[in-house]
């Protein structure tokens, strides 16, 4: 099975950026969540990132945060999570990654978290309330073979953006913006001259752009500067207009914009 360097690495080399697509598990309802995910994956997205809902997700803009209200309200907790993650990873070898937040791993019991994720087939995890000051102490230092995946903010100076990128594999989240996830028009040349630092920074893993990227427009805007782009907000604001069918659509879409 490709891990997740190796899968950006083979999208790259066909001239494409990776799409990534976040997911908040069990959202719109449990039943249908498996079907959702394998759709989103058929239609081009190269990764799925799974996010765990959580009642005060810090990264995540309003978008997000009712998803994952949803999700609770359904009954969505970590052993569905690692189900719909078995199911899913039974029909699919392409990278799966787990984005959820310190807490409900801390109460699950962090050995048991991760021992549980790679049995049920996750390649990576993002956790963006564990600042790289707290990593150390947060992961066991015993092997486990996840990818952990840290985020750069356009607030990083350049000693934290080479140290995450020494302590970060699979690839770095840079987060393209200041503030939540969310769906923008454009990013500003500011902005982009924040992702050209970042990128000329990572030396040991791929970077892939996050946070504001909703349009075909966004990524090729971003492109230049990235090895592949992370779209969340966008896709679940569509799921709650349009339902499956405009997801895979918008997927499709944004896989097109991917394309050298």
């Amino acid at each position: 099975m490709l891990k997740i360097f190796q899968k950006i690495e083979e999208v790259n080399s066909r001239n494409e950026k990776v799409l990534s697509v976040f997911l908040t598990a069990g959202y719109p309802d449990k039943e249908n969540f498996v079907e959702l995910a394998m759709g989103v994956l058929d239609a081009g997205a190269d990764m799925l990132e799974i996010g765990i809902p959580f009642s005060d997700p810090l990264a995540d803009g309003a978008v997000i945060q009712k998803s994952s209200h949803v999700a609770i309200e359904n009954g969505v907790n970590l052993d569905s999570v690692f189900e719909f993650s078995r199911l899913i990873r039974e029909k699919t070898d392409k990278p799966l990654i787990l984005m959820g937040y310190a807490n409900p791993v801390f109460r699950y019991g962090i050995k048991r978290f991760l021992s549980d994720a790679v049995d049920c087939g996750i390649d990576g995890l993002i956790i963006p309330d564990i600042p790289l000051e707290e990593y150390d102490s947060f992961y066991p230092s015993d092997e486990i073979s996840l990818d952990r995946i840290l985020l750069t903010t356009p607030q990083s100076g350049e000693e934290r953006i080479k140290e995450i990128d020494s302590k970060s594999s699979g690839f770095v989240y840079c987060v393209s913006v200041s503030g939540t996830t969310g769906v923008r028009n454009s990013f500003t040349d500011t902005e982009i001259k924040s992702l050209q630092n970042t990128r000329s920074l990572i030396k040991k893993n791929k970077m892939l752009v996050g946070f504001g990227i909703s349009t075909v427009e966004n990524i090729r805007q971003v492109s230049p500067f990235c090895d592949g782009v992370i779209v969340g907000s966008a896709v679940i604001k569509k799921l709650d207009e349009s339902g499956n069918l405009g997801v895979f659509d918008l997927v499709k879409t944004l896989k097109s914009g991917c394309h050298g």
